[in-house]
C-alpha cells in the first residue's frame, strides 16, 4: 500500500484551492496517520510515567498533532506548486515529501519514527539502493511513484501521460535490476566473528527492582555461559542489562571481569554511567554501553547521544507535558539522562566495532559515522520491554535493517525482550528471536571494511531534496497557472 498511498492526497492538493487548504488537508492526514504509528506511546507514559489513561492519551494525541506539522508542510508545499506548475507539480511530490522527512529528523525532537521508506524493508531489491541515500532515497521511490499516478489522473494529454507511465516504469526496472545484481554480490571479508547474542527476557517492571537486580544478572550469565559453550568470543548484552554503577560496584565488576576471563572473551553489555562524586540524586546520568576484553580489562566506553522521547527525556515539556505541570513527575518516572559526545570505537581481536543503543538505531546519519570510522562490525543493544507486544518493537527491528545496507556492514541485536537478530550487508535477516524468549543467538559473522557513498556523504540526497524544494518555492512566488 505504500507505493499508492500519497496517490489520494496529492490528487487532493493539486485541486487545493489554497496552500493553507493543502496544509490543513496534510495536517489532518498527518494526525491520523500518526495515531496507527505511534499509538503506544500513551502505553509507555501510563505503565512507566505514572500518569492517568486520559492524561497518557493526551500527551500520544499532542505528540501526534506534532508529527503532523511535518505532513501538513508537504501540502502546503504541493498545493503552492500546483498553482505555479499546474498538473506536473504531482511529479515533485518526492522532492517535497523527502524534504519534509529530512527536517523530521532534525528538527522538532527528531522523532524520524517509521518515514515512508521503512515500508521496503523487507523488499531487498528496492532496499539495496539505501546505499546511496539511505531510507530517504527509498521514501523518495515509493513516494515518486505515487506522484506518478495522480499525474496520470490530472494530466489529459496522452503524450505527457505516456512519458511519465515509461519513466516510472524504467526507474522502477532499474531499481530492480540494481538490487537483484547487488544481492548477487560477494563482499570482501577481512575477518569472521563469532557472536553471542543474550535475549533474557525481563520485564520491564523487573528491570529496576532492587530485589531483582542481581538476580537478573545471572540470568545473563547464565545465557553467557551457553554462547561461551557454543564458541562465542564476543558476547553483546541488551541496554541497561547490568543495573548497577559498574565504576562504583567492584563486586558486580568483578564477576564480569571473571566471566569474560574464564570463558576467552569479549563481554559486551549495557550499563549506565552517573558524574562521579556528584550527588546520586542530581547528578548527569549517561544510558551506556562497555566492553571488557579476555583480560579484564574496559576497552569500550559508549555513552548513547540520542535519547527516547518520553523515556529517557521529556521533550518540548511546556507543550506536551500540559504547561509543565506534570513534567516533573514525567521526569521523575521515566528518567532524565545526559546524551553522549563521542563516536567510540572498540576492537575485537584487532577488529573495530561500534556499538549504538536502543533507538539510536533509527538515525542513519549517526549509525554511519560509526562505519566512517572504521567500525567493521555494527552491535546494536536495546530495550524494548517498554512496548509490550505493540507495533512498536517490530517498527524498531523494521528501522535497524536499513543500517545494514546503508554501510554495508553486518549488524549484530541484542533486545533485552526482542527481537534480537543478525542481519547481513544486503539486508537479509539470517535469524531472528521471538518476543519475550529468553535465548540465546550464536553465529559467525564476517567483518567488512568497504565503504558505500552513503557511509562517505551522508543525507547528501536528502538535503539536496530539501535544497531542491526551497528553490522551487522560492521560484513559485507570485505565479499562478
Amino acid at each position: 500500500m505504500a507505493w499508492v498511498a500519497l496517490a489520494p492526497l496529492t490528487l487532493a492538493l493539486l485541486e487545493a484551492p489554497s496552500p493553507a487548504h493543502g496544509f490543513r488537508l496534510g495536517y489532518v492526514t498527518g494526525a491520523i496517520s500518526s495515531l496507527g504509528l505511534v499509538y503506544w506511546t500513551s502505553m509507555v507514559v501510563v505503565q512507566y510515567g505514572g500518569l492517568s489513561q486520559p492524561v497518557g492519551i493526551a500527551v500520544m494525541v499532542l505528540l501526534c498533532l506534532a508529527l503532523a506539522l511535518f505532513p501538513s508542510l508537504f501540502g502546503w508545499t504541493m498545493a503552492r506548486w500546483a498553482r505555479t506548475y499546474g498538473p506536473p507539480a504531482a511529479l515533485l511530490a518526492p522532492v517535497a515529501w523527502v524534504a519534509t522527512e529530512i527536517l523530521r529528523a532534525h528538527t522538532l525532537f527528531s522523532f524520524a519514527w517509521c518515514l515512508l521508506g521503512y515500508s521496503q524493508h523487507a523488499n531487498l531489491p528496492v532496499l539495496q539502493i539505501a546505499r546511496y541515500g539511505a531510507v530517504y532515497m527509498v521514501s523518495f521511490l515509493v513516494a515518486g511513484i505515487s506522484g506518478v499516478l495522480a499525474y496520470l489522473v490530472v494530466e489529459r494529454s496522452r503524450r505527457p501521460r505516456l512519458a511519465a507511465a515509461l519513466a516510472a516504469a524504467f526507474v522502477l526496472a532499474a531499481v530492480w535490476v540494481h538490487g537483484a545484481w547487488r544481492l548477487r554480490q560477494r563482499l570482501q571479508e577481512v575477518g569472521r566473528l563469532k557472536v553471542g547474542l543474550v535475549q533474557a527476557s525481563i520485564l520491564q517492571d523487573e528491570k529496576w527492582d532492587a530485589a531483582q537486580a542481581w538476580r537478573n544478572v545471572e540470568r545473563h550469565l547464565e545465557l553467557t555461559r551457553r554462547a561461551a559453550h557454543q564458541g562465542a568470543r564476543l558476547v553483546a548484552w541488551p541496554e541497561s542489562a547490568v543495573p548497577f554503577l559498574f565504576d562504583r560496584t567492584p563486586v558486580v565488576a568483578q564477576v564480569l571481569r571473571q566471566t569474560a576471563a574464564e570463558y576467552g572473551l569479549y563481554l559486551l553489555f549495557g550499563n549506565d554511567d552517573r558524574d562521579e562524586g556528584g550527588d546520586e540524586e542530581r547528578g548527569r546520568i549517561w544510558v551506556g554501553a562497555k566492553m571488557i576484553d579476555p583480560s579484564g580489562r574496559l576497552v569500550l566506553r559508549y555513552h548513547k547521544m540520542r535519547l527516547v522521547p518520553f523515556g529517557e527525556y521529556v521533550p518540548i515539556q511546556s507543550v506536551l507535558t500540559l504547561g509543565g505541570r506534570i513534567s516533573a513527575k514525567v521526569v521523575q518516572e521515566v528518567g532524565e539522562f545526559t546524551p553522549g559526545e563521542d563516536y567510540a570505537v572498540g576492537a575485537v581481536d584487532g577488529h573495530p566495532l561500534s556499538a549504538f543503543i536502543c533507538y539510536e538505531a533509527i538515525f542513519p546519519d549517526l549509525v554511519r559515522v560509526f562505519a566512517s570510522r572504521g567500525a567493521q562490525l555494527l552491535v546494536n543493544i536495546t530495550n524494548d520491554g517498554w512496548y509490550g507486544r505493540t507495533s512498536a518493537p517490530y517498527q524498531h527491528f523494521a528501522m535497524a535493517v536499513f543500517r545494514a545496507v546503508e554501510n554495508e556492514r553486518y549488524l549484530v541485536r541484542a533486545a533485552n525482550t526482542g527481537i534480537t537478530a543478525v542481519v547481513d550487508p544486503h539486508g537479509r535477516v539470517l535469524e531472528r528471536t521471538e518476543l519475550f524468549v529468553p535465548t540465546v543467538v550464536v553465529r559467525e559473522v564476517p567483518l567488512l571494511a568497504g565503504t558505500t557513498f552513503y557511509s562517505r556523504h551522508g543525507d547528501l540526497f536528502a538535503w539536496g531534496c530539501l535544497a531542491a524544494a526551497a528553490a522551487l518555492t522560492t521560484a513559485s512566488r507570485g505565479k499562478s497557472r
